[in-house]
């Protein structure tokens, strides 16, 4: 088979980072992101305007590629929105500021999926932790081979995992900020029946997230997201209040799911 000039161009990752003060969980996010063996990545930090010393972090360790924008936005999603539009890498993935890769070999894993040009998709594992040391796992996210009877279930792929090749974000567009909460869940349940033959699951941990996120943080919030769900299953034709009763009650099994090989980290 003849190969082609592109075929030694190494594909590259963009990752967005959204911020807002967020100067005490910032560092081991980018450490996460400089231990990583592959390094044709694009690091776009999108800040909300921070009074601390964010910028001052985003722009010290001279990551090669790193680009950093500050100015005020309306919320997480228009900042992942800006990432997004500004990224110019063939894939794109999402990295939290309060979130880190869980191994050095995460992106080559990820990029190794992508070879494959028929894939459009990959996404992984994920583990909730205390956000002090020593970081005690709380919750096991395996995700699982992605079908589509399971979105009707409830099921979703963490978002935090997911990579997406940029033209899927140009055929389907970004995030709907008229959720505060749930644009992820939007997203997904958007997306992913149109591409459901070009998604790969990748059984492997690829983020460590910190418990006490804005979806979770209060009994409010809880309540909010809950019926910004239960509207995303219903404006996508997914479903209604039983995949929103399986979608919670499925979560169940994670807090018991919490794999050896992953010990507490320090």
């Amino acid at each position: 088979m003849n190969e082609s000039p592109s075929d030694h161009i190494p594909l590259r990752i963009t990752l967005v980072t959204a911020t807002f003060n967020s100067g005490a969980t910032l560092p081991a996010t980018l450490q996460s992101l400089a231990a990583q063996t592959y390094k044709n990545v694009e690091h776009l930090v999108i800040d909300g305007g921070s009074s601390d010393n964010t910028m001052e972090l985003a722009r010290s360790d001279h990551f090669a590629n790193r680009v950093v924008l500050t100015e005020p936005d309306d919320g997480l999603y228009d900042a992942l929105n800006k990432g997004v539009a500004k990224a110019s890498g063939d894939v794109i993935g999402i990295l939290h500021s309060d979130d880190v890769l869980a191994s050095a070999d995460v992106l080559e894993s990820i990029a190794r999926e992508f070879r494959d040009p028929t894939v459009l998709a990959v996404y992984g594992n994920l583990i909730y932790e205390t956000r002090e040391a020593p970081h005690k796992i709380i919750r096991y996210w395996h995700s699982g081979e992605f079908t589509l009877p399971k979105l009707r279930r409830g099921w979703m792929p963490p978002h935090p995992t997911l990579y997406l090749r940029r033209s899927v974000y140009e055929r389907f567009g970004g995030f709907d900020c008229s959720y505060r909460i749930a644009a992820d869940y939007d997203f997904v349940l958007r997306i992913l029946p149109r591409i459901a033959d070009e998604v790969r699951y990748l059984d492997k941990l690829f983020v460590r997230m910190k418990v006490g996120g804005t979806s979770n943080r209060s009994i409010q919030n809880i309540i909010a997201k809950s019926a910004e769900d239960l509207r995303a299953l219903r404006s996508n034709e997914i479903g209604g209040w039983g995949s929103l009763v399986l979608k919670n009650t499925s979560k169940v099994g994670q807090f018991w799911h919490r794999r050896k090989e992953h010990p507490v980290v320090n």
